[in-house]
């Protein structure tokens, strides 16, 4: 008895040095692909510092990052980087959650329903096809010049990919996989549960990400009308008043949100896709 007690207690260290193992080396993959995509705007911005300390550049229309972090520094001693940040990503956010919304839903209900898919499809993809420039005097005289109209334009960024992305998925489900509930007696609630949604996460997430990367695309334009704050609105001073270091510190800002944004994306729907066996999961070479 005592032998068996002694064995389990030498196999469960074991046990877990193996199943901490796979953390250690997903940690250490997830830190090498940080550093690896780190390598080519630092080589960039180095390479550009260098050439205008060298003289081959004068630095004035395409500032060094020296001087765009030094603009950095200025905005957020006065108070205005703060400001204008939140303002942009208090937008996005609501027109990112509006449309999401309302893309998943249409998508669902036409990706689902053959014959809604008829009667919307034609029309949302026709509209699809509208510069996001186009909406503008639209909802200017809408919803006027203030935070709704912003917000509505954001939205139909989001919604038109978050739309293809789950239509498109649900569509693209694989009839073996479906006939299998069938054959399984699954319910309508229960089907969806089981089948549908796992067949169509992974798309959906990424129609996620492609729509809110619209979001800050749309934002600009959103901005453009009349905003008194907002990043937007540092790239319209900018050029009125011949900053260019503002110009690319707003430009550089964007890049930053963007990114930080869709990782946070990333990383809250990642325990939704640990099932997935792919081979992005594997170690860049």
């Amino acid at each position: 008895m005592s032998a068996e007690i002694d064995s389990v207690r030498i196999a469960a260290p074991a046990q877990a040095g193996v199943s901490g193992r796979p953390r250690r080396e997903t940690k250490r993959r997830r830190w090498r692909g940080v550093v690896l995509g780190l390598v080519v705007p630092v080589v960039a911005a180095l390479g550009w510092e260098l050439a205008v300390r060298a003289g081959l550049s004068d630095g004035r229309l395409v500032p060094p990052p020296s001087r765009i972090a030094e603009t950095f520094a200025d905005l957020a001693v006065t108070g205005e980087l703060a400001r204008h940040t939140a303002a942009t990503v208090a937008r996005v956010a609501a027109g990112f959650g509006f449309g999401a919304l309302a893309g998943t839903v249409m998508g669902a209900i036409a990706g689902y329903s053959g014959l809604a898919r008829s009667l919307l499809d034609p029309t949302l993809q026709a509209l699809r096809a509208i510069p996001s420039i186009a909406w503008v005097p639209l909802f200017i005289l809408w919803l006027g010049i203030f935070e709704a109209s912003k917000v509505a334009l954001i939205a139909v960024g989001v919604f038109f990919p978050v739309y293809l992305g789950v239509m498109g998925a649900i569509v693209a489900v694989d009839r073996k996989v479906v006939e299998v509930g069938r054959i399984f007696r699954l319910s309508g609630p229960a089907m969806v549960r089981r089948i549908l949604l796992p067949a169509v996460l992974p798309s959906f997430v990424v129609s996620l990400r492609a729509g809110l990367g619209l979001g800050w695309m749309f934002v600009v334009a959103a901005e453009f009308m009349g905003a008194g704050e907002g990043l937007g609105y540092l790239l319209v001073d900018g050029q009125q008043l011949g900053k260019p270091a503002q110009i690319v510190a707003a430009i550089v800002a964007f890049a930053i949100l963007g990114k930080t944004t869709d990782w946070i994306l990333v990383a809250a729907t990642a325990p939704f896709l640990r099932w997935q066996d792919v081979v992005a999961a594997e170690e860049p070479r």
